[in-house]
């Protein structure tokens, strides 16, 4: 599926659509919440925020 449409059903409310993206960008979140060699759930779950939070202001720019 085209990551464009994905990600419009994302914002338009679509769950599997979310928990898809979520899923694609989980090994980069998982890299980028392990500080010091120790995987640090609070801002793992910050990160999923974040990307949460940019499905959700995502919009096309023409």
């Amino acid at each position: 599926m085209d990551f464009e449409i994905l990600l419009q059903q994302a914002k338009d409310g679509s769950q599997s659509a979310v928990l898809e993206i979520v899923e694609m960008y989980k090994p980069l979140l998982i890299k980028n919440a392990i500080v010091d060699g120790i995987f640090d759930e609070d801002l793992y779950q910050e990160l999923v925020k974040v990307l949460l939070l940019c499905i959700k202001r995502y919009k096309v720019i023409e």
